[in-house]
């Protein structure tokens, strides 16, 4: 019974919350008049065609900090957890108003991250994908005083969390261009952390996990019932950034499961480094804007968004059984398959449109 009230009190706490919070967030924007008009302002991603404010930040926010904050014991991780989560609303709804500079955004992608791994949250372990045991990246450290304390850093670890966390929050916030498509992505996937970590529920270390895994995937359900086509609210950079960062410092902490993560949200990674990968040999910034991404080539071939939607969540619910039921190993394979598929899938969606075209252009 204590096992399922991890799951079940946190998710309707944050589910509650959610659905109270996010129609006042889309009549206060409303009424102040931050709506995202695209006759107004064109961005060469945004595909709504009539004014829909953002700001979906707002109230993942107040459900996962009141779910942290009554179900959770504030200490150091959680700490650095809400630190890091405040900076990343702020930044967000900045840019969800006003708009900011790509650049700026990346900045404070990792500043939100360095304030995890301050609190001493970090990638120190990871499951030997090919043999027995783990893999220990706890070496080497750096010893320091600091204030008259003894600090220290442990390389490998701090650094793979800051390169994780701000890749898993800029490829979630770049799956986000059609009615649904992120929130309930993301809703998926924490439920899945959350219940991967249900798996280790006989150490009392991954109940945090649990909890605020269950209470994102609740707040991410009441997010997508506002989200979902015809959208009431875009979920913003706000929402698709701070759901990232959430997402990978639970990965990190369900016994370091950044693998199952990875399968989970197979989609918007392997598409996010396509995308880039397409910019860069383009001579572009990794960081511009365009419709190259996956749902934009899906919009192309006449899929409906609510199609688009609901492909996104099915081939992340499936994922997520595959990796609640594969050990290391077939995980490797399946994210390498996955990885294969969509790649030939968005060069094929590409080119072909490419094609087609020169095609016209010559007739």
């Amino acid at each position: 019974m204590e096992k399922l009230n991890l799951a079940i009190f946190p998710f309707v706490l944050a589910l509650i919350i959610s659905l109270i919070a996010t129609p006042l967030t889309i009549f206060v924007f409303r009424k102040l008049g931050l709506v995202i008009d695209p006759a107004k302002i064109p961005h060469p991603a945004h595909i709504h065609k009539r004014p829909v404010p953002k700001g979906g930040g707002i109230p993942i926010f107040l459900a996962v900090l009141a779910t942290a904050l009554i179900f959770l014991k504030v200490d150091k991780h959680l700490t650095g957890i809400l630190m890091a989560m405040g900076l990343t609303l702020v930044v967000g709804l900045i840019d969800d108003i006003k708009g900011m500079s790509p650049k700026a955004r990346l900045f404070f992608n990792f500043a939100a991250a360095g304030m995890v791994v301050a609190a001493g949250i970090g990638i120190a372990y990871v499951t030997n994908p090919f043999g027995a045991g783990v893999i220990d990246l706890s070496q080497p450290r750096l010893s320091f005083y600091l204030f008259g304390r003894l600090h220290e850093i442990w390389l490998w670890p701090d650094l793979f969390a800051l390169l994780w966390i701000p890749i898993l929050m800029n490829a979630i916030n770049w799956s986000s261009g059609v009615d649904g498509q992120a929130s309930g992505m993301i809703a998926i996937a924490a439920f899945v952390i959350g219940l991967l970590s249900f798996s280790y529920s006989a150490d009392i270390t991954q109940w945090p996990a649990a909890i605020l895994a269950f209470g994102l995937s609740g707040a991410l359900v009441g997010l997508t019932i506002f989200h979902f086509y015809p959208q009431k609210i875009m979920p913003g950079y706000s929402a698709t950034t701070l759901a990232g960062l959430l997402l990978a410092v639970l990965a990190i902490l369900s016994t370091t499961k950044v693998g199952t993560a990875m399968m989970v949200l197979a989609i918007p990674l392997v598409d996010a480094g396509y995308v880039v990968s397409r910019r860069i040999l383009s001579g572009r910034s990794p960081l511009a804007g365009d419709r190259g991404h996956l749902h934009h080539k899906l919009l192309e071939m006449g899929w409906g968004r609510r199609r688009i939607a609901l492909f996104y969540w099915g081939v992340t619910a499936f994922f997520g059984f595959l990796a609640l039921n594969l050990n290391a190993k077939m995980k490797i394979f399946a994210i390498v398959g996955l990885a294969v598929a969509l790649a030939g899938l968005l060069l094929w969606l590409y080119f072909g449109r490419s094609r087609r075209l020169s095609d016209q252009g010559n007739g």
